[in-house]
């Protein structure tokens, strides 16, 4: 069973950045393909961005291509997304999230439910 635990969250000004990790527990991750998520109050979670477990290919939400990149390292077992050029509408709670499916189709990377496991979330914050 892996373990997430989110951190790297806080309040930033708009235009300002941050860089979320994920430090991640079990053997497992570093086969995993690994998503980041993020849920605004009062409104459903969505995708943010996913990576393969070699880093070799991401997938963004159209909302933040260009300004969040994803990226993993395997030997610390985190995965991290840098934030840049940060919006009011970057405000929720984001969450990292694992499948350990050898086999996952690229079109269900931005899909919640197919994710195994979950962390529990880190608040980001952005004044406007």
């Amino acid at each position: 069973q892996v373990q997430l635990v989110e951190s790297g969250g806080g309040l930033v000004q708009a235009g300002g950045s941050l860089r979320l990790s994920c430090a991640a527990s079990g053997r497992t991750f570093s086969s995993s393909t690994m998503g980041w998520f993020r849920q605004a109050p009062g409104k459903e979670r969505e995708f943010v961005a996913a990576i393969s477990w070699s880093s070799g290919t991401t997938k963004y939400a159209d909302s933040v291509k260009g300004r969040f990149t994803i990226s993993r390292d395997n030997a610390k077992n985190t995965l991290y997304l840098q934030m840049n050029n940060l919006e009011s509408e970057d405000t929720a709670l984001y969450y990292c999230a694992g499948h350990v499916s050898a086999y996952f189709a690229y079109t269900d990377w931005s899909s919640r439910g197919a994710y195994d496991y979950w962390g529990q979330g880190t608040q980001v914050t952005v004044s406007s």
